[in-house]
């Protein structure tokens, strides 16, 4: 039903910026009707081809499904700026002489828009960082650095190469511990010898930690974790360790699963979160990938210090971090709930489309604190 309504909506956009764009003075001169409606056409059933094909396979069937997923979001992003000027105009019912102009205006507009979504999709993720005061943090841990990454999406898009880009800028960050929380494959396992290598190249004296996310199960996961095993990554599945002296690191699996089916999912959080708080209890971070309320206070209430989480690409694309904000209040960035301190990273890699609008991908560096 999802694909069939993505279908509907992309064509609707693709009809709506072909017959916007050949309003514009410049396109109608120079372009013949009938020959800009068979090119119209025939990309429109390119598109639809490369839809069904998906962007998942990492072989020829990549390029065609990864451009009708691009081109869904150029539609998205043409569309608005088209309609602004199409509001402006009334649609040409009023300002009729200068019409054409504002779509071209408009159609300048989203092209330029497009274009940087895409120069943020694919540049480098940016560093972001922040300073955590961890409730029960030992003194001698304060200044402990960790670095989380959350929705790498290897696959098609991301392979061990780009892999590769991203440890480098990692180790740069000289983390005591690296963080995966989630989302590290697009759907199926890698399947690429080198990335073993590539993670084996992660330098942290305190370990690489890692918990799945709803994409992990989206194809064959047993395989996912084997992968990245190999490459000295350790999982968090529904556990914790002591990751220091008096600094626990908990994880749980996703939590998609049961949320989709209307099941309880606070079954991970009760086996690893302390409980009630004491005087002698250990600072905790928790690892989960999707920010739900429900375990984002749960966490709060039984005694977590920390909460790391990913999921939500900030939105990826403007303006849906709207949309986003709607399911997940805290959708991005650093929140205090009670004594908590919760982080949501927008994501290193992305899903989709490969743009970002505004919301460009992140490596998050946290130093810890000794609350006082």
């Amino acid at each position: 039903m999802f694909s069939i309504i993505l279908n509907v909506i992309g064509s609707l956009f693709h009809f709506y910026v072909a017959h916007r764009l050949h309003r514009v003075p410049l396109v109608r001169k120079s372009v013949p009707a009938r020959a800009w409606w068979i090119g119209a056409v025939a990309l429109w059933l390119f598109y639809l081809w490369g839809v069904h094909l998906g962007d998942e396979a990492i072989d020829w069937r990549w390029y065609p499904g990864q451009f009708a997923m691009t081109w869904l979001g150029i539609l998205f992003l043409m569309t608005l700026c088209l309609l602004a000027a199409d509001l402006l105009t009334g649609f040409g019912f009023w300002w009729r002489a200068r019409a054409p102009r504002f779509l071209a205006v408009g159609a300048v507009a989203g092209a330029l828009v497009s274009g940087f979504a895409i120069f943020q999709a694919v540049r480098a993720p940016a560093v972001s960082e922040y300073e955590v005061a961890l409730k029960n943090l030992p003194a001698n841990l304060d200044g402990m650095v960790l670095v989380a990454v959350t929705d790498l999406h290897l696959g098609a898009q991301r392979r061990s190469g780009w892999m590769a880009g991203r440890v480098g800028q990692i180790n740069a960050l000289k983390p005591d511990a690296v963080l995966m929380v989630g989302d590290q494959v697009e759907n199926e396992p890698l399947g690429e010898p080198e990335l073993a290598d590539v993670l084996r190249g992660l330098q942290a004296p305190r370990g690489v930690w890692a918990v799945t996310g709803n994409h992990e199960f989206y194809g064959d996961a047993d395989t996912t974790i084997a992968e990245f095993a190999a490459g000295g990554v350790r999982w968090l599945r529904n556990e914790q360790v002591e990751l220091a002296p008096g600094l626990v690191l908990a994880g749980i699996d996703d939590i998609g699963r049961d949320m989709r089916g209307g099941s309880d999912y606070l079954g991970g959080l009760e086996t690893v979160a302390p409980g009630a708080n004491t005087a002698n209890a250990a600072a905790t971070i928790l690892l989960c990938h999707i920010p739900a309320t429900r375990i984002v206070e749960g966490a709060a209430a039984r005694g977590v210090g920390l909460m790391l989480s990913g999921h939500t690409h900030g939105g990826q694309i403007w303006p849906f971090n709207f949309l986003v904000e709607r399911r997940f209040p805290r959708y991005m960035g650093e929140y205090r709930v009670g004594d908590m301190a919760l982080v949501v990273s927008r994501g290193a890699g992305g899903w989709g489309p490969r743009m970002r609008l505004w919301q460009p991908g992140e490596i998050v560096k946290l130093t810890l604190r000794a609350a006082r």
